[in-house]
């Protein structure tokens, strides 16, 4: 069943950028660890650290394509499942500090101890194991994302509306989480991290590291997406997507559907929070702003939603022109970035992916039928002889 699975995944697309990402993730660590600061193929730590942020943001756009892309559900609250999966990996690395941090308390996190906490939280139980924070990263989004569902999708909630509602969730968990009292740090979040699994988290080989499991995860979760919308589920999503009325008269449960989507979705986006978190050494509560989610947006518009890979390209390709642009005009950055979107939207609506698929297919149907007129021209010259 999982290879059938990955077979009807792997269409020729996604194999190719899925071994890209594969060899990627071997190839630049290696000449970040294995060549000499000054060779020509030497890449340095920062690039490894600024591309394997930008491949978390692009798992987070691919996470948002399987909703909006291949379910027409217009998520403004993405970045609120980024955020509590980057919380759950971040809560892992504040336990293995211990008695290394400032007030050299081995079992509360320097920020408690400020605040005067006697008492670990039960809600941190648990995170000084690695295992329990991956499984949390992925678990307590998908289940918020879980919960939204059920009570959105019965509600038959759709449409802006929908995007509202997970504009305010995201919001909300914004204010809880800049409280003190809630018990993760309050405005300043987690942070001053020394190890993950035992490994110094600022060394070459723990950066490479990571790099490298942010390609693998986003090569992995891009084989997972192509193997749900290319499957019998994903004619029906859709379908949900073009004509949801129609699709539930015809007899499927539209709510499931979506719920679905939604909570896999999540579940992803937590993951590529869960990765953020370690390669840039803070979580706080910024991460749950609504401009975020939005920002996620306009990768994948940019990029060409509903085509999977246009979200990976569009999330690294605004991310590199951000680097770039704020360092040169920092002040100029979000208008650069609405004219952008607004851009992409007038003349690439499609996205840069779609649009160069569309052109494709275009020829390709162009050269066919050429071919066809050909063959009945030369089919018809004997006739014409006789």
């Amino acid at each position: 069943m999982i290879t059938s699975f990955v077979l009807k995944a792997l269409d020729r697309n996604i194999a190719v950028v899925a071994a890209l990402l594969l060899a990627v993730a071997a190839l630049v660590p290696a000449l970040n660890l294995l060549t000499a600061p000054d060779h020509p193929l030497h890449v340095p730590t920062y690039i490894v650290s600024l591309t394997g942020k930008y491949l978390t943001y692009a798992l987070l756009a691919l996470a948002l394509d399987l909703v909006w892309g291949f379910c027409g559900i217009l998520s403004l609250g993405h970045a609120a499942f980024f955020a509590l999966g980057g919380y759950a990996m971040g809560m892992y690395l504040m336990r293995q500090i211990g008695a290394r941090g400032s007030y050299g308390n081995p079992l509360l996190p320097d920020f408690m101890v400020f605040l005067n906490w006697k008492d670990l939280p039960w809600f941190w139980h648990g995170f000084d194991m690695f295992w329990f924070a991956a499984l949390m990263a992925v678990v307590v989004p998908g289940l918020l994302a879980f919960v939204f569902g059920w009570f959105a999708f019965r509600s038959r909630v759709n449409g802006v509306y929908l995007s509202i509602i997970t504009q305010a969730m995201t919001f909300a968990l914004l204010l809880a989480f800049f409280r003190n009292d809630m018990g993760f740090g309050g405005n300043n979040g987690l942070t001053d991290f020394k190890d993950i699994l035992g490994f110094n988290i600022q060394s070459d080989g723990t950066r490479s590291s990571l790099f490298a499991a942010s390609a693998v995860a986003l090569a992995l979760s891009l084989v997972i997406a192509s193997g749900i919308v290319r499957s019998k589920y994903g004619k029906v999503l859709v379908g949900v997507r073009d004509a949801e009325s129609r699709t539930r008269f015809l007899g499927y449960r539209v709510e499931h559907v979506k719920l679905f989507a939604f909570t896999v979705s999540a579940m992803m986006a937590g993951v590529a929070g869960a990765l953020y978190v370690p390669q840039v050494g803070i979580i706080n509560p910024g991460e749950f702003e609504p401009a975020n989610s939005i920002e996620v947006v306009i990768w994948t518009a940019v990029g060409g939603r509903g085509t999977l890979i246009g979200p990976i390209v569009g999330a690294i390709l605004v991310n590199g022109g951000k680097s770039i642009f704020t360092a040169a005009f920092p002040e100029f950055w979000l208008f650069a970035l609405g004219g952008l979107f607004i851009l992409v939207t007038l003349f690439l609506p499609k996205g840069i992916v779609g649009t160069a698929r569309h052109a494709v297919e275009r020829r390709r149907e162009y050269g066919k039928a050429r071919k066809a007129l050909e063959a009945r021209a030369l089919s018809a010259e004997p006739q014409a002889a006789e």
